[in-house]
C-alpha cells in the first residue's frame, strides 16, 4: 500500500482499540438489548428465533448511528463479527477517507434492511460526494441471543468481498485510454465485458503508456497492489492524464462478441487473427465476472478432435481420406464410450466423415494404433499447437491449456476432449488458427514490443497435416455438425463442434470453434447443450463481424 497507508483487511483478526481496551462482540452492550446501555443481565432469558420487527429496527438504527459518527468500534459491536466489522469500518474513515456520512434506511423486508449511504471523500484538499445503496440483515446471535447485524463486507459497500479494502490515495497506476487496432477508444460503457480486461491493462501498462496518476477511491482486492485482480475504481477525486495503450482488439468485432454472448448464460468467446496471433475480441457473459475466455479451465469436448486428428495424421495412423470406422460403441481399458444420440454407425467411414459428424468411437478406436503412446496427444498439443506449458504471455492473465499424458480410460477420454484435458476459448481459437495456417502464433492482446516479453514458440504443423485439417473443418461447416450455425457465412469457412459432459450436470457444455478467411473464433457456453446450440451462434456472429 503506497504512502504509508495501512488498510484494514476484511475478515482479518484485528482488535479495535478504544481507550486502550480491546473491543469484541460480547463486550459491547447497548440500548439494542432494551436496557438503555445497561446490557443484558445474567438473569434475563436469552431470546431465540428470528429477530422481530422492533429488534430489526433498533439494531439497524443503532448500527447506522454509530457508523455515521465514525464510531467504528461502537458500530461493530452491533454485528456478529466485531473484529472484522471494526477493521473495515475503521478503514472506511481512515484509509478510504469517507466523512460526513449520512445513512437513510429504506423499508425493511423481514429482517433485511436496505439503505442509502451518502458521504464525502476528501484527500489532499480534494473532495467529491459519494452515494450508493446497500443492505444488511439482522440475525439472532447464537451465544448471546442478541439481535445483531449479520456481518458481510458488502454491508459497507455492495462491491466489497472478503479480503478487500477501501482506499483513497493517488492511483496505483495512471489511467489509460485503451484503443483498438485502428485507434478507436475502447470503454467499459461501450464494451461492458471488457471492464476487467481494461482494469488489468491499466494496472500492468499504465506507467508504460505515458500517463500520470490521479486520486481515486478504489476497492483494493486481496493480493495487494501487485496481485490479481486489479483495483476496482469507485470514485475519482482528481483525474490523471491518461496514456494511450494500443491493443490488438477490433472495436467492431468486440461489439459483435459482446452482443453475441449476451444471448447465452455463462458464455465466453475469443477471436484471433490467424496470420498474426492478434486477439480481435474477448467477451464474457457470466454472473461471476470471471474472464473465462482467457482463464477458464474446462473440458473442450469434441473441439479437441482437431488436435487428435492432427496426431493421427502426423503419426501415419490414418489420413483425411483414410479409414476411421464409426461403430455404435468403443471400449478402451474397461470403459465404454458412445456417440451422440441418433448417430448412425458407419464401418466404412473415413477420418473426414467421422470428423464432420463428430463420431467419438472412431477416434477412440484409433488411439491404440502403433506408434501412439499415452504421451502422443500431449506432445502434439505442446510441440505443434503451443499448448500446455504455462508460458503464454498475452498481455493479461491467461491459461494456455492442459493436455496431460494419461493412461487408462483417460487416454481415450482425452482424445475426445474429456478426461483430464482443460481448455478455454482463447486456446481453441488458437488451435483453429494453427490448424488452418500450419503455424503456431501465440495469441496476444498487447504487442510484445511494449514490454519486451517473449512469446511462446512451437513447431507448428506439417503442410500436409494443416491442409487436411482445414479441409475437414470446411466440410464440417458446410456438410457436418457445424452447418446450421455457419449457414449464410460467405468466404472460406470451417468449423468444429463440441459437447463436453460435466460431472453432476444434466446438460453438457456447448463448444464451437470456426474460421472465416483470416479470423478464427471459439466459444463455450456452460450447460449450453450441443456445440451448435449455443456456442455455434456466438462464433458465427463474431465471424460475420470479422469479415
Amino acid at each position: 500500500m503506497g504512502k504509508g497507508v495501512k488498510a484494514a483487511v476484511v475478515g482479518g483478526v484485528f482488535a479495535v482499540m478504544v481507550g486502550g481496551a480491546g473491543y469484541g462482540v460480547h463486550n459491547i452492550v447497548s440500548a439494542v438489548n432494551g436496557g438503555g446501555g445497561s446490557g443484558t443481565s445474567a438473569a434475563e432469558t436469552k431470546k431465540s428465533g428470528p429477530p422481530d420487527q422492533d429488534e430489526v429496527r433498533r439494531t439497524s438504527e443503532a448500527f447506522f448511528a454509530a457508523w455515521e459518527k465514525g464510531q467504528a468500534a461502537e458500530a461493530a459491536s452491533y454485528t456478529d463479527n466485531a473484529q472484522a466489522a471494526g477493521a473495515l469500518l475503521t478503514g472506511y474513515g481512515e484509509e478510504a477517507r469517507v466523512g460526513e456520512v449520512r445513512i437513510t434506511p429504506g423499508t425493511a423486508t423481514g429482517t433485511t434492511v436496505p439503505f442509502t449511504v451518502k458521504g464525502t471523500v476528501t484527500y489532499d484538499g480534494k473532495s467529491e460526494p459519494l452515494s450508493y445503496r446497500s443492505e444488511l440483515t439482522v440475525v439472532r446471535g447464537q451465544t448471546t441471543g442478541r439481535a445483531l447485524v449479520d456481518w458481510e463486507p458488502s454491508v459497507v459497500h455492495p462491491d466489497l468481498k472478503d479480503g478487500d479494502t477501501l482506499v483513497t490515495e493517488e492511483s496505483a497506476a495512471p489511467p489509460i485510454e485503451a484503443v483498438d487496432r485502428d485507434g478507436t477508444v475502447l470503454t467499459k460503457e461501450d464494451h461492458p465485458s471488457l471492464g476487467p480486461v481494461l482494469d488489468t491493462l491499466r494496472e500492468k501498462y499504465g506507467e508504460k503508456a505515458g500517463g500520470t496518476p490521479g486520486v481515486e477511491l478504489v476497492i483494493r482486492h486481496a493480493g495487494g497492489t501487485t496481485g490479481a485482480p486489479a483495483d476496482t475504481p469507485l470514485l475519482t477525486l482528481a483525474k490523471g492524464k491518461p496514456g494511450t495503450l494500443r491493443t490488438t482488439l477490433s472495436a467492431a468485432v468486440q461489439s459483435a462478441a459482446e452482443k453475441a454472448v449476451r444471448g447465452f448464460a455463462e458464455s465466453s468467446v475469443v477471436a484471433v487473427k490467424p496470420s498474426t496471433g492478434e486477439v480481435l475480441a474477448v467477451a464474457n457473459h457470466r454472473a461471476d465476472g470471471f474472464n473465462a475466455a482467457f482463464q477458464g479451465q474446462v473440458a473442450p469436448g469434441s473441439t479437441m478432435k482437431i488436435i487428435t486428428a492432427a496426431m493421427l495424421i502426423d503419426h501415419g495412423v490414418t489420413s483425411m481420406n483414410g479409414p476411421a470406422p464409426c461403430p455404435p460403441t468403443a471400449t478402451w481399458q474397461s470403459q465404454t464410450f458412445k456417440n451422440l444420440t441418433n448417430m448412425q454407425p458407419d464401418d466404412g467411414a473415413t477420418l473426414a466423415n467421422s470428423f464432420l459428424r463428430s463420431c467419438n468411437t472412431a477416434f477412440i478406436k484409433l488411439i491404440d494404433e502403433e506408434p501412439l503412446t499415452d504421451a502422443s496427444l500431449t506432445q502434439e498439443a505442446e510441440e505443434r499447437f503451443g499448448l500446455g506449458r504455462g508460458d503464454w504471455k498475452t498481455g493479461i492473465a491467461s491459461f494456455d491449456g492442459s493436455v496431460p499424458a494419461s493412461g487408462g480410460p483417460d487416454r481415450a477420454a482425452n482424445a475426445i476432449g474429456q478426461g483430464q484435458v482443460q481448455m478455454n476459448p482463447l486456446n481453441m481459437a488458437s488451435v483453429t488458427a494453427t490448424a488452418i495456417t500450419g503455424t503456431f502464433r501465440q495469441p496476444y492482446l498487447v504487442s510484445p514490443e511494449l514490454d519486451g516479453r517473449q512469446l511462446r514458440q512451437a513447431g507448428g504443423l506439417r503442410a500436409g497435416t494443416a491442409a487436411q485439417l482445414k479441409q475437414m473443418m470446411r466440410l464440417t461447416a458446410t456438410q457436418g455438425t457445424g452447418r446450421d450455425a455457419m449457414a449464410g457465412l460467405g468466404g472460406d469457412i470451417g468449423a468444429k463442434t463440441g459437447s463436453a459432459e460435466v460431472d453432476g450436470k444434466a446438460t453438457s457444455d456447448s463448444w464451437f470453434t470456426g474460421f472465416r478467411d483470416d479470423v478464427a473464433a471459439a466459444a463455450m457456453a456452460q450447460q449450453g447443450g450441443h456445440g451448435g446450440d449455443a456456442a455455434g451462434p456466438i462464433v458465427a456472429a463474431v465471424l460475420r463481424a470479422g469479415g
